[in-house]
């Protein structure tokens, strides 16, 4: 990959920023060595004046992302036609055993139950995930998550976006050598940006990457503020749950209220319509529901990701199923796949 020396303004400002395209990662954020960004409104924000290092640019993974080099780079070949969902080593479904993690979780728990073996056997040091806020339920921010209790404090999907990426500085600051890292597949693409460069400073701290299936993140303003409180006068500190099986379920003490899709997607975050990627298809590990009922269908895509998810298996803290017998959610897998590629495509 070459070194482009551009300003913030003349590359990301203009090319991503202006058009929409910024997702709100924090990622340049984090590599400007001059501390010129802040990040402000889900936004990098020009607080002082550009050195014209073109750091961000190399890591934006809005900005010119060379899908071909990076996968060259994780896997050593490229995809093929036929790999409509990335490049992968083997399929299972899991489910966590631990019940303390299925009272929690999203779906099969599959995530939480592999980051605490890992961190119980010295495989991490920590993980970078989204915790939400006390004040706002289901609002997340980036979190080092050191001990057992605060990865279970993380459990379960948000829908909400957390720039994860802004969490890399927490575990440089604390010297960590052995990080997991979760997040959406845009957050994914920009730490293999940022190794592709050779920031190495940045992404030092990361053991493995466990990549989250996207289709887009919703605005929480629109969707629990305006929607989920104003309109159906649900208190956001009921709500227990947020789930997506065909309709938005949002679980409460005592029910559970469905929105249609169609009214959830007027939240949806513009500047997720922009990215090709479902899957997180260059992540280590790539999890998600797909429509499962208790179970997490997780792709393992590099013998890294296959290594932390045996520790997990020989621990007995998941239980796993061949996923090859799940044609539903193979099927919807590659329908979401497609479809993401194919919008993103349209819009770039």
């Amino acid at each position: 990959m070459k070194t482009i020396k551009v300003s913030f303004e003349d590359s990301i400002a203009r090319e991503v920023v202006e058009t929409g395209k910024c997702v709100g990662c924090g990622t340049c954020v984090l590599v400007c060595p001059f501390g010129c960004l802040e990040y402000v409104n889900e936004k990098p924000s020009l607080v002082k004046e550009c050195k014209v290092c073109g750091i961000c640019a190399q890591a934006c993974p809005q900005f010119e992302f060379p899908l071909s080099e990076i996968e060259n780079f994780v896997f050593s070949r490229e995809r093929k036609t036929e790999e409509n969902f990335g490049i992968y080593r083997r399929l299972a479904l899991a489910q966590a055993t631990d019940r303390q993690i299925l009272k929690v979780c999203q779906d099969g728990g599959a995530v939480t139950a592999l980051l605490l073996s890992a961190l119980k056997n010295g495989f991490i040091d920590g993980a970078i995930v989204a915790k939400s806020e006390q004040e706002k339920p289901f609002y997340p921010r980036p979190t080092l998550a050191t001990t057992a209790d605060e990865i279970l404090q993380s459990a379960g999907t948000k829908y909400f976006y957390s720039p994860n990426i802004l969490a890399i500085a927490e575990a440089i600051k604390q010297k960590k050598s052995s990080v997991a890292f979760v997040g959406t597949p845009c957050q994914i693409r920009a730490v293999r940006k940022i190794q592709l460069a050779g920031l190495k400073k940045y992404v030092a701290p990361l053991k493995v990457l466990i990549g989250l299936a996207c289709s887009e993140c919703f605005v929480y303003e629109g969707l629990m503020e305006n929607h989920i409180h104003g309109k159906l006068g649900v208190n956001p500190k009921h709500v227990r749950k947020i789930n997506i099986k065909g309709k938005m379920l949002v679980t409460l003490d005592s029910e559970t209220v469905a929105i249609p899709l169609a009214e959830a997607k007027q939240y949806a975050r513009k500047s997720c319509h922009f990215c090709e990627d479902f899957s997180s298809e260059l992540a280590d590990i790539s999890v998600g529901g797909l429509g499962l009922e208790g179970w997490t269908f997780a792709i393992m895509r590099t013998e890294k990701g296959e290594e932390l998810f045996a520790i997990a298996e020989k621990a007995g803290v998941i239980t796993t199923r061949d996923a090859s017998a799940e044609s539903n959610a193979l099927n919807l897998l590659v329908k979401l796949s497609k479809k993401k590629q194919a919008a993103g495509k349209e819009r770039t």
